[in-house]
């Protein structure tokens, strides 16, 4: 349990810059796996397109 003894010797704001930056880079992290999972199928779009050619059909 080094890393925790180590980490008991900083000073507060230091120990809330440290966690903040876990933190932050946690939630960029999800966020950028998210989009990338989510950016590999176009399922969105096409049902879109497909909606909307028929509407146009239907008008013309």
């Amino acid at each position: 349990m080094a890393g925790i003894s180590g980490f008991s010797s900083l000073t507060p704001k230091t120990k809330n810059v440290v966690v903040a930056g876990g933190l932050t880079a946690f939630v960029f992290g999800v966020y950028f796996y998210t989009m990338r999972a989510v950016g590999g199928t176009d399922e969105l779009q096409a049902a879109i397109d497909k909606f909307e050619g028929e509407k146009n059909k239907k008008e013309t």
